[in-house]
Formats: structure tokens, sequence, C-alpha cells
């Protein structure tokens, strides 16, 4: 999930070299199509994030070997399921003349990753990254040219420290194996899934890179569309889908269609989960990319945790029992949608307001300690789902279940505008926060820290 990131490694040839070899011709890669219904593959999950967050890998940062190694891999597997790539590789001199698409497609959408984060840090041109794009062609020849998009991110942080939740870790290598490798092996398997039996339209699998540098892949794919952007009836997006607790999944996006609160209540069948439906489209992860383009979007995830944007975000805390549930409930979704006589109705709404640019250059690095209920809730404010001990929070008395309402003097009505009022403030400042607890309105006063002391 979404935090500003940088890497500064170079890849090595060798990488370059293997991405090549994941080219393919699309006359090869027809659909294998069985007649026995295929359920998520939870042991099959767990070997994608094993290996998507390995130390081999150096934590996936954008613009490293890691990167594309894990870019080739998951391109390794949409061909071993057969799906079709929607590209052609124009990194070949033939494929620039005069060869078809069919003898030089690839799934590789390769770009040029550019942002202020690369910038500041000495890559004013940007790094050069990829996309992994695939298509599991319809079976209704009426319906094949309207699409789904299934998609995650495949990048972390890297070995950097920038958007890192534990700075004083240095350059210890963040895998991400929740986030994001938890999200790229629920698309993986969603695509084993679609390609086993295809939907009545065609389903797109899009893997993306450049998300924590603030969702540069999801970007440029929307702007480089390989099917027509007013085609898509929906993209489903998946971010830490691995940590399922509680039975509890948050899915964000359910106001973004008329049908959708009706889809998705409906794809959550016995065993239950603890369902905390969001209607908001927008969010920190590439499914807000789609929503301003007017694409219906959802968002899976099984929230926050102690290990988000740590070095401690490792496969063995993986569940991926539970990750085969999401995925489970998803494919449901996803044949909804895909497969009904109409399309989706969107509903559009404002983007969020951003914070100023002062508020946040002050506070970036400033710290309470809290962990956000990222599911929102009924009532206006910000409930916290936890606090990190000897944190701020911690020593200021907040506990899980508290909804915070004022910061500094400033209304907290939701995520937004608590983050604003954090950011508003500095390290050391002694800030007034007005919470409930069991419905009882109370005041404490905290003592703000700095992140990763």
């Amino acid at each position: 999930m979404r935090r500003a990131v940088l890497t500064t490694r170079s890849r090595a040839p060798l990488y370059g070299a293997l991405l090549l070899l994941i080219t393919v011709a699309c006359h090869n890669t027809a659909p294998v199509v069985t007649s026995t219904p295929a359920t998520p593959d939870a042991h099959r999950m767990q070997r994608d994030i094993v290996y998507l967050a390995a130390d081999q890998l150096e934590g996936r940062g954008t613009g490293t070997a890691g990167n594309d190694s894990a870019a080739a891999y998951i391109a390794r597997r949409d061909a071993a399921l057969h799906l079709r790539p929607l590209l052609r590789d124009t990194s070949r001199s033939e494929c620039r003349r005069a060869a078809t698409p069919e003898s030089c497609g690839t799934y590789l959408q390769r770009f040029i990753a550019r942002g202020p984060e690369l910038a500041h840090s000495g890559h004013p041109d940007g790094v050069a990254t990829q996309n992994v794009v695939a298509l599991v062609p319809g079976r209704d020849p009426a319906l094949a040219g309207q699409y789904v998009v299934i998609g995650a991110h495949f990048d972390h942080l890297g070995r950097s420290t920038i958007g890192a939740m534990d700075p004083e870790a240095g350059d210890a290598i963040r895998n991400g194996a929740d986030d994001n490798a938890s999200g790229t092996a629920a698309v993986l398997e969603l695509a084993r899934l679609l390609a086993a039996h295809p939907t009545r339209r065609s389903v797109v699998i899009a893997n993306f890179s450049g998300e924590e540098l603030g969702l540069l892949g999801s970007q440029w794919f929307v702007e480089h569309s390989p099917v027509p952007l007013d085609s898509v009836d929906a993209m489903i997006n998946f971010d830490m889908v691995g940590r399922l607790k509680n039975d509890r999944l948050i899915v964000y996006g359910v106001n973004t269609a008329a049908e959708m609160p009706a889809i998705v209540r409906g794809a959550n069948v016995a065993p239950l989960f603890d369902l905390k439906a969001v209607g908001d489209g927008y969010g920190p992860s590439d499914q807000s990319s789609f929503y301003a383009k007017g694409v219906p979007v959802l968002h899976f995830f099984t929230d926050l945790h102690e290990d988000y944007h740590r070095a401690t975000d490792d496969a063995w805390k993986i569940d991926s029992i539970g990750a085969a549930r999401v995925v489970a409930m998803a494919e449901r979704v996803v044949r909804d949608i895909a497969d009904r006589d109409a399309r989706l109705t969107p509903v559009r709404v404002a983007a969020p307001a951003p914070m100023t640019s002062g508020s946040s250059s002050q506070g970036s690095n400033v710290y309470l300690g809290s962990i956000p209920d990222m599911s929102g809730g009924d009532d206006a404010g910000l409930r916290l789902s936890g606090v990190r001990a000897g944190s701020p929070a911690d020593f200021g008395g907040l506990q899980a279940g508290d909804v915070i309402v004022e910061f500094g003097g400033k209304p907290v009505k939701d995520l937004y505008s608590y983050s604003g009022a954090l950011y508003a403030h500095k390290p050391g400042d002694a800030v007034e926060v007005v919470y409930l607890r069991g419905g009882q309105r109370h005041t404490t006063t905290v003592t703000l820290g700095t992140r990763g002391q």
C-alpha cells in the first residue's frame, strides 16, 4: 500500500536478459479450459508469496533488479497459465518495423517511472520499470470487447527508509510479504481460476510497479491502456490481503456503481466474512487511478498491522488460507460483474481534498503511534484498531476501540481530516486529543514523537 519511496540500486544485466526470455507469441497462448470447477489454492499462493518476498529480491523496489526479477516471475506465471499478451514488444527492432502483434506479444508494459521522490533523490530522469499485463479472453463474442481489470502492485520499499515505518532499521530489506506480495499472489490465483473457466466478458490481469512511489504504474496503465478504457466495466484491486484476522475483510468502493453493494453482499457466503463495506473509491492504492477515470472499482484489504512498511513484513506471517478465502469471494464478485447482461452503472464522487503542501512537509516525520481502523465506521471520527507499545498514543492512554474526534483543536471526521490535523504539527508538540470511549467523551494530551525514535 502506497507510501512515498525511492530506490537507488541499479538493475543487473542478468535481469534484462531474463525479461527477454519471457516475451511470448500470442498464437501459443490459448487458455486451457477445464471441465472441473477450480478452487483457490492456498499452497500455490503461499509459494508465490515466499518467492516474491524472499531476501534475494531485496524488497522489489521500483527500478531495481529485484523488481525486474519479480516482473519476470509474474510474466512466467502468466505464460504458464496460457494467458494472452496484450502488448507488442517494441524493444525488439523487428517488432518496431513490420512484425504483427501476434508474433511480438509481450506481457511487459515498460515505462519510465518519474516522480518527486525520484527527482529529489538524484533521479530526475526517472527509472525504468514495467507493469505486467495479460488477458483472459471472454467466452461470449458479444461481450468479449468489454473488460474487467483485476490488479495489484508488486513493488515494495526495497532497502529504502523513505516511506518506512522503521527508519531506525536503516537499509534492512523490507520484503513486503503482505504489502503487496499477498495481493500479487491473489491476482495470479484469480487468473488461474478465470483461465480455467472464462467469463463472458474478457478479464485483464494487471500487476503494477511504482505504486509505492505514488501509484505510478497504474497511472501509466490508465493513460496507455492496452484496451479502450471506456470498455472497462470495473477494476478490482488487491492490496494487503494476507493477514486476515477475526474473519474481518474490508472492501472499498462499494458505492462506485449502483449495482456494487448488492454484488459485494451477495458474494459474502458461508463461511461469512465480518465484511466492512466502504463506499469510497479513492484511497492510497491503485484503484484510485481507475476511479479517477470514471471506472467503478473495488479494493479488497485485510487491514493494517504492526508490520506495515517494516522489515518484519515477512512471508511466514502470511495467512494463506485466509488469503485464499478472499480470492474465493473476489472470484464471485468478478464473475457476477463479467457475466451479467448489462454493464454496471458508474457513480461518481469528488476526490478528497489533498493535504496542503505546508502541512505535509512540516509533519511528514511526526509520530503518534495510532493504528487506524481502515474500515471507517458509521460515526464521524477516526476509530483506532490499536496503538503501538511505548508510543505517544500509548503514553497518552489511547486504546484500541477509541474514536478520535478532535486533534489539536481541529475536528476529525475521517482518516483524511485526521492526517491533515496530525501533519500540521511537528515532533515535540504537545497536542490535546479528544476521543470517545464507550460513547463517553475524554480528553488527553500527547507529546508527538519522531518516526523511528
